[in-house]
């Protein structure tokens, strides 16, 4: 039991990533804050943890907004009178020619991936800097480290979410606040599903390029979050966790 009564909140917690994360933290002792832009998503998850004897609360709201992230923290106080770990997950995926771009793609990416990642961090932080204990987990992608055709907008905002992991992390780490990176590869997600419909790659694609052979899991993303929020990762902060089965690594095609 990792993360034993410690109170986490996980943005974009009702489908994906977000909500292996919740499950795996719940698995791991921790009370949580779930969160969806649609109130029924997330009270759907948050039901099925209370019918296995989890702890957690449901909050709708849009990340781009910064008053979403003071509600979020606010139900981690109200609820709980305390909050250790932020996961920022809440993301969206945006695949154009950059020529064609549209102004408002651009804007919804850059606002979900980078600056509601930074408002909810913000709000943490003030919870946090006065207990001088926290985490915050960024989840990022390989595409924060790589750049890849028709991703404009979404490289930028996860590159920015790699700068904004290092500029947290050495600010906060005197106050005992770790800020850390995880960045998966192609994980079988809806989201995914989503993007292969545009055409743009196949499953054989990312299984031909990947050394590992094959999709991430959400499961895999989960315990590489559990791990980089307990105490076994003490000394780890201002860096990435890649979980993506050797694609960076790979310099092949």
């Amino acid at each position: 039991m990792k993360l034993t009564e410690r109170v986490a909140i996980v943005t974009g917690s009702s489908t994906g990533i977000g909500e292996a994360i919740a499950w795996s933290y719940a698995r791991e002792g921790a009370r949580l804050v779930l969160h969806s832009r649609v109130q029924e998503r997330a009270d759907r998850v948050a039901g099925a943890l209370a019918a296995k004897g989890h702890d957690a609360v449901a909050v709708a709201g849009d990340v781009r907004e910064s008053a979403t992230a003071a509600r979020l923290v606010d139900a981690a106080r109200s609820r709980w009178g305390r909050l250790d770990i932020l996961v920022n997950n809440a993301g969206t995926s945006m695949i154009a020619p950059s020529e064609t771009l549209p102004e408002d793609g651009w804007r919804l990416t850059i606002d979900t991936n980078l600056s509601g990642a930074f408002f909810c961090a913000q709000a943490a932080a003030r919870v946090m800097i006065p207990n001088r204990r926290g985490v915050i987990l960024n989840i990022s992608s390989i595409l924060g480290q790589v750049g890849l055709p028709r991703r404009a907008a979404y490289c930028a905002s996860k590159h920015g979410l790699m700068g904004l992991t290092k500029v947290l992390a050495a600010e906060w780490a005197r106050h005992r606040i770790r800020v850390v990176s995880v960045d998966p590869a192609y994980i079988k997600t809806p989201m995914d599903v989503h993007d292969q419909a545009t055409g743009d790659y196949t499953d054989a694609d990312i299984e031909r390029r990947t050394p590992a052979g094959r999709f991430g899991t959400v499961e895999d993303v989960a315990r590489a979050a559990v791990f980089a929020a307990s105490d076994d990762a003490d000394y780890i902060t201002g860096s990435c966790i890649t979980v993506d089965g050797g694609w960076v690594a790979y310099g092949g095609w």
